[in-house]
């Protein structure tokens, strides 16, 4: 896992004392594993440094509008620093910078904002989109039908991982996209979609925003052979991809780690100390397909859960252990 850092630190710097702090974390979308598991990453870093005394959590599902509101509440409630997963790229940028303007730092993680004095700690998800996309059209030899399923409609991480995703397939002609629907990021809902697509079209190439695992299960559901797919490191796929490959599944796992929440934590504690860290910061995603069965069983925690992602810790940002995130337990918890 490659991480890039760029750019001078941003205006909301917390000038340098000794803390300890309160962080604020934001996040719009509940019950998905992911989030859940980049939630335990902000906590155990959080833990791990020994400056942080609270974590606070506003944790519900909702679009631009309900985040406005629970910034604005983690603002009154006095926090130091504000970890988010942004719902849009610039429709927060009046809350977030009257966070900043109030002296707190704030790290938007996952998905990037365009708020002057941000930082933003993020996978590239426009590599993200190209690279599976490219693995996917070359497995199906350049012709025939994909299924594209997307993430939620309008949140940066899907409209950036869709520009990859076209960026690749304007180099392959002859490849159709017959079907394009957005999962929500929730499990069940992609499962769902999956099995009316499978049975009912033509289906020769899947792409899938990181809603794999379950999607690879209809196919047993149907009784119907397997297609390429193309998902994320999940703890569930990556086992499918080795439990499955002499039952024809042939797959590849694009890392998306949630501990980008345990490195935006790093970022705003470095801020907060003072410390001027990158405004930027950019992991480049790896591919692991189903021919790399040695690498997928490196990765691969039978411990972990399906809907976890097997990258916990990302160096130099994080020092927590693994056994920290799966407690998922902040600051005096």
């Amino acid at each position: 896992m490659v991480a890039v850092a760029c750019g001078d630190g941003a205006s909301g710097d917390g000038g340098g004392d000794e803390g300890p702090w309160t962080i604020g974390v934001s996040n719009t979308l509940v019950g998905n594993g992911w989030r859940e598991q980049m939630i335990c990453a902000i906590k155990a870093e959080a833990s791990a440094s020994g400056v942080i005394d609270e974590v606070v959590v506003v944790n519900r599902n909702g679009g631009p509008t309900e985040q406005i509101a629970d910034l604005e509440s983690l603002i009154s409630q006095g926090v130091d620093a504000i970890i988010l997963n942004p719902t849009d790229r610039e429709a927060l940028n009046s809350v977030i910078e009257e966070a900043i303007d109030q002296g707190i730092v704030v790290v938007a993680v996952d998905q990037a904002v365009t708020a002057e004095g941000a930082y933003v700690v993020t996978n590239d998800q426009v590599a993200y989109g190209r690279l599976g996309a490219e693995w996917l059209f070359e497995q199906m030899g350049g012709t025939g039908n994909v299924a594209y399923m997307r993430g939620i409609d309008g949140v940066p991480a899907d409209t950036d991982r869709d520009t990859g995703f076209q960026e690749a397939l304007a180099d392959f002609p002859d490849i159709n996209v017959v079907s394009e629907v957005f999962t929500g990021w929730d499990p069940s809902t992609g499962a769902s979609q999956a099995l009316e697509l499978i049975t009912t079209q033509q289906i020769d190439g899947i792409w899938t925003s990181g809603i794999d695992y379950t999607v690879v299960d209809q196919f047993a559901a149907a009784d119907v052979p397997y297609v390429p797919i193309v998902g994320a490191d999940n703890n569930g796929f990556i086992a499918q991809l080795i439990e499955l490959e002499g039952d024809g599944l042939v797959g590849a796992a694009v890392t998306n780690p949630p501990a980008i929440g345990g490195v935006g934590a790093s970022v705003a504690i470095s801020a907060l100390q003072g410390e001027n860290p990158d405004q930027e910061v950019i992991l480049t995603p790896q591919v692991f397909d189903s021919s790399e069965q040695g690498d997928l069983e490196g990765l691969y925690d039978a411990d972990q859960q399906v809907g976890w992602s097997t990258y916990v810790n990302i160096d130099p940002y994080t020092s927590y252990e693994a056994a920290d995130v799966a407690t998922c337990q902040g600051p005096g918890e």
